[in-house]
């Protein structure tokens, strides 16, 4: 099939590869974000996909919108109807970072089809990795879908499910379901070409929201029960970075590990205890071990390291972490 692609971070510049090693696929040309500033000379640099299609001489389209109001609106609907009037069939689509309008949705003849790493109609929208992992999900996916005006709501073309581990980051949930991703959504361009595929409309029963991450988000607060602390940090590792605050200074976190049995000591809410090769924190029902942390001004470090360079976590935990509430 001949397509489009649409994309701009890393994920989506793994899923382009894939497409153009793909013989069953023709990827004509590419639009992505326009080069954006980046590194202490503030330069500009092209996006992820961007270097994949140029090293493969793919044509690369930088549009800043394609809203109707766009200044070069009627230059960019007409590239599009070109491509279609070309045997563009359709637009592979993977965190593109734009809002499609309407108006370009039936250009081509099986739409725009994007790849949205959650199990639809569960978590739409723009956070679904960190929103299945903050939720305890055990179970999420990557979904194919024909975009549609409503946000994540068109018929699907595809599903593939994903465990979530109890050590899963959402970096480690994104990288498996990347790769299991490009493989669906190959299988989905292919399979509405020859015609096995039948987009399948959404149900509304079970469909839940994943908001955009902020760094509040990222805050723990240690009032909350152990597990629920220990999904949250997983969920925004590695960005936007969970974190804490100990005498007025933020501290980054790592993963935070759950700790049990008869010999697990009895702590407050972030209250801090260093033992030989561990560093504990208190929860609001249980304990949690500490294994990375970020002091102020310094690198992430193992937790034991920087637990030895502070004698005042060895003395029966007298340190504590703000209980932060968001």
């Amino acid at each position: 099939m001949k397509i489009l692609f649409a994309g701009t971070p890393e994920p989506a510049a793994v899923t382009l590869q894939y497409l153009l090693d793909d013989p069953a696929h023709e990827v004509v040309a590419v639009l992505t974000q326009p080069d954006a500033k980046r590194g202490r000379g503030r330069s500009l640099h092209p996006s992820k996909v961007a270097q994949v299609a140029e090293a493969a001489g793919v044509p690369v389209h930088k549009w800043a919108s394609l809203k109707a109001s766009a200044e070069d609106a009627g230059e960019i609907r007409e590239v599009l109807r070109g491509y279609a009037a070309d045997g563009v069939d359709a637009v592979a689509v993977v965190a593109y970072g734009q809002i499609l309008p309407a108006d370009v949705l039936d250009i081509f003849r099986h739409g725009w089809i994007n790849l949205h790493f959650s199990l639809l109609p569960r978590w739409r929208g723009a956070a679904p990795v960190q929103a299945a992992i903050a939720a305890g999900d055990r179970v999420t996916g990557a979904t194919t879908f024909r975009i549609v005006p409503a946000l994540d709501a068109g018929p699907v073309t595809g599903t593939v499910e994903e465990p979530v581990g109890l050590e899963d980051t959402a970096d480690d949930l994104l990288t498996r379901l990347t790769y299991a991703g490009r493989v669906l959504l190959a299988e989905s361009l292919t399979g509405l070409g020859s015609g096995d595929v039948t987009p399948v409309e959404q149900p509304e029963e079970g469909m839940t929201y994943a908001a955009k991450i902020t760094t509040a988000d990222a805050r723990v607060d240690w009032a909350r029960p152990a597990v629920e602390i220990q999904r949250v940090t997983r969920a925004h590792l590695p960005a936007p970075g969970p974190w804490t605050t100990l005498d007025g200074e933020r501290y980054k976190l790592g993963l935070l590990l759950p700790v049990d049995g008869e010999e697990t000591p009895v702590l407050t809410a972030g209250e801090i205890l260093a033992e030989k090769s561990r560093v504990l924190v208190g929860a609001g029902d249980g304990v949690l071990e500490i294994t990375r942390i970020q002091p102020p001004g310094k690198k992430m470090m193992a937790a034991a390291d920087w637990a030895r360079g502070r004698g005042d976590l060895f003395d029966d935990g007298h340190a504590a972490f703000d209980e932060g509430e968001n």
